[in-house]
């Protein structure tokens, strides 16, 4: 299996590997160990490179594939072969840029959870905007700036972002945890990593995100819109 070093060190923009499995088809490679995000949770899979030899190949992006991580290359260079050692490099804007957005989206969630007690019913993001569907039945602009003054103080607040992982049972005794609508986690996860940020929101998360919400920075509610009767979206976006 890949070890997921994403998952315990956002901030590694770096890593050394050594190349386990080639699918030629496919034209991606399984490393025994990365930092590439395979995307997951509304959050996209991250770009990059890996170097092997005096070849670099662009990794366009990851995914899962069973208990490993397939990388796809670009470019037109013979793939390496098993065995080969990698040395991997993220986009490290384009990634940091999204864990400010993962942040600033649980950071919306939190919000609307403790204050309003809605429910997430679905989300999506790129590198600084997002949007999240709720399940409120009315949404006005009054409402909307109220929440963005809100989320903008919570930012201000500089609470600690920390992650844990914890043993299944373990984890679902804790209140609250999924806060979307339907639990996505499929049942063979016996561990489940969350995202605490701290005096405001902990949940279940997989994805990438910055130490502190100070580093999230000033954030724009851009629109929002109906999606049904009981179905509001909120478009989100972040300074550069």
């Amino acid at each position: 299996m890949t070890e997921q070093l994403y998952h315990t060190d956002s901030y590694l923009k770096e890593f050394d590997a050594l190349i386990t499995r080639v699918d030629e088809g496919e034209r991606a490679v399984v490393l025994d160990r990365t930092a590439f995000y395979p995307g997951g949770g509304g959050q996209p899979a991250d770009r990059g490179a890996l170097t092997v030899g005096s070849a670099m190949y662009p990794v366009k992006r990851a995914r899962h594939a069973g208990g490993d991580l397939l990388h796809y290359l670009e470019g037109d260079d013979p793939l390496p072969e098993p065995g080969a050692e990698a040395h991997g490099a993220l986009d490290w804007e384009r990634r940091y840029a999204l864990m400010r957005t993962h942040t600033a989206m649980h950071i919306l969630c939190g919000v609307v959870w403790r204050d309003y007690g809605a429910q997430v019913t679905g989300g999506n993001m790129e590198p600084l905007s997002g949007r999240m569907d709720f399940e409120f039945e009315t949404m006005h602009a009054d409402l909307v700036a109220e929440i963005e003054g809100k989320i903008n103080a919570e930012v201000a607040a500089a609470h600690d972002v920390r992650v844990a992982i914890l043993p299944r049972a373990e984890a679902f005794a804790i209140p609250d945890l999924i806060r979307t609508k339907i639990n996505l986690l499929p049942e063979h996860i016996q561990e489940v990593r969350t995202i605490e940020i701290v005096g405001l929101d902990l949940q279940a998360d997989g994805g990438t995100h910055v130490a502190n919400t100070s580093e999230v920075g000033r954030l724009t509610v851009a629109d929002y819109k109906s999606k049904g009767r009981i179905n509001k979206r909120i478009y989100l976006e972040v300074a550069p």
